[in-house]
């Protein structure tokens, strides 16, 4: 039976939705979308090499924070140089590849606290103890908060997202895309400092030195913007989810049942497993307060002693979630009863281990697509003729600024990361519109606007395929057709609504963070 019904009478856009779904559940495996799109890539590469297409911008070093005039050239995979490349960069491509590592680190201790039975009593406590309405907007606003932990976000809401609905005898799929669009499409928003801010504030500043040497913003630059953002995007992304997505999926009626909701209780064996974990936690928090707390502590910065932004505070965020994770695991397993030998504990993440071999074996193909992308250089010189078209297009400054917009958010597609985007982007439009009275903080924040909403769409997100995998566990047809029809509601309502945001923060001149 299909693991979801829907409804009846559907609307244009429940029509087009399932267009896509159908149509994209028709692509052939992931694995085969990126061998097929790794040897276009080649082809391409030689293509444009043959024609000498290139591109001349001033880039900014970001070691010695300086303007170094720049030519690039489409380097073709299919020379000397870049066959050596393709054999010898096979295992740097993927150890390198940032998502393997979080990946194997995190499910250490996330594995052990499933197989425990740590995240089925979080969650039936969570249920039992959270008013229904409020779980989609705490499960969204938890995601947008997810990014001060980096990448956590991905590995732990969004399937305790699909568990919390099922267990509400909701549709899981609708759980999950939630959770989704809260981790990924409003990643660039938060209520706190995130270590991302750091970064971009960094380059801004030395894209405003370009023109202003003696000026500079600094990381709060925008903070009440953002925090704003973050909730007015929860709200969004919960209207959204509830109004559109969870109607058009339907009841849910797939092979797994439905939790106890808030009608059964914790068992006692539960009870005392979750006290445990708690404790446990308490004293693992303890712990890290030792070492980050007192002055010269070992996970502040060694020189500046900070705690945010370059600190092994923040450097240590995945290592200390999945001790997290290990720590309660283990006090919940010897509490309810259902761990209690250190060899259970090594099966239990042994098990998560081999559950991910589907997962590691795509992301090694999909590490060399993205390496050999990177090295053709076509994704930066399609950034910088995008930047020179916008920059020269001689539109009213309103205007310009959401064509900037819209520039990032199209971009994000084929090049994902914020960093490498704004290294290229800031030198260029940061002044810009600086010599038309637009500070570099609305520049920054119309970046962040661009740069998220497309996240949960594009399979060049690092995590696209293991939300897949997610799906599939309630879903067994479900393929990039279906996330794709899940997401693109969110993505659409995300990057209007934040994007009006930001025109009328402009139009009335609302301060964008203190000072």
């Amino acid at each position: 039976m299909n693991a979801k019904t829907k409804a009846s009478g559907p609307g244009v856009m429940q029509k087009l939705l399932d267009i896509i779904e159908r149509v994209g559940n028709k692509v052939p495996h992931p694995v085969v979308i990126f061998l097929a799109l790794t040897g276009l890539v080649m082809v391409m590469s030689h293509v444009l090499y043959v024609l000498g297409v290139s591109v001349t911008y001033d880039a900014l070093n970001l070691q010695t924070h300086k303007l170094e005039p720049t030519t690039v050239a489409v380097r073709s995979l299919l020379t000397g140089d870049g066959i050596r490349f393709i054999l010898t960069s096979m295992i740097r491509n993927f150890m390198g590849f940032g998502p393997v590592g979080i990946i194997l680190v995190a499910m250490i201790g996330v594995g052990l606290a499933e197989e425990a039975g740590l995240m089925k009593a979080l969650i039936h406590k969570m249920v039992m103890v959270a008013p229904s309405r409020a779980i989609t907007f705490i499960l969204v606003f938890a995601g947008a908060m997810s990014s001060i932990a980096t990448d956590a976000g991905y590995l732990v809401l969004i399937p305790l997202g699909a568990a919390a609905f099922l267990a509400l005898g909701r549709h899981p799929l609708a759980g999950l895309a939630a959770a989704y669009a809260g981790v990924a499409a409003v990643f660039t928003a938060n209520i706190l400092i995130a270590p991302l801010d750091g970064i971009l504030t960094e380059i801004t500043n030395d894209a405003i030195h370009l023109l202003d040497p003696t000026k500079s913003i600094d990381i709060t630059a925008n903070f009440y913007f953002s925090v704003v953002s973050t909730f007015v995007l929860a709200f969004a992304v919960t209207l959204v989810s509830e109004k559109v997505v969870e109607p058009r999926l339907g009841r849910y009626h797939g092979e797994l049942e439905a939790g106890p909701g808030k009608r059964v209780s914790l068992s006692a064996a539960e009870q005392r497993g979750l006290r445990y974990a708690f404790w446990s936690t308490v004293a693992l928090l303890a712990v890290v307060a030792l070492l980050t707390l007192p002055s010269g502590a070992p996970l502040r910065h060694a020189e500046t002693g900070a705690l945010i932004g370059n600190s092994p505070l923040m450097d240590s965020l995945i290592v200390l979630i999945m001790l997290a994770f290990l720590v309660s695991g283990a006090a919940y397993g010897i509490g309810a009863r259902t761990m209690t030998s250190l060899v259970a504990a090594i099966n239990a993440i042994v098990k998560t281990f081999a559950g991910l071999a589907g997962l590691l074996f795509l992301f090694l193909v999909m590490s060399q697509f993205i390496a050999y992308f990177n090295y053709s250089n076509m994704a930066t010189i399609t950034a910088v003729n995008m930047a020179d078209w916008l920059k020269s297009a001689n539109f009213p400054t309103l205007a310009l600024l959401v064509g900037f917009v819209v520039v990032i958010f199209l971009l994000d597609i084929i090049l994902t990361g914020s960093i490498p985007k704004w290294a290229i982007f800031a030198p260029i439009f940061v002044p810009l519109f600086m010599q038309l009275g637009v500070g570099p903080e609305l520049v920054l924040a119309a970046y962040r606007v661009g740069d998220a909403p497309v996240n949960p769409l594009t399979p060049m997100m690092p995590y696209f395929p293991m939300i897949v995998v997610f799906a599939q566990k309630y879903d067994k047809k479900a393929g990039v057709g279906t996330i794709v029809s899940l997401m693109l509601p969110f993505t659409a309502v995300v990057f209007g609504a934040w994007t009006l945001l930001l025109v009328a923060w402009f139009l009335l001149g609302i301060p964008l963070g203190p000072g």
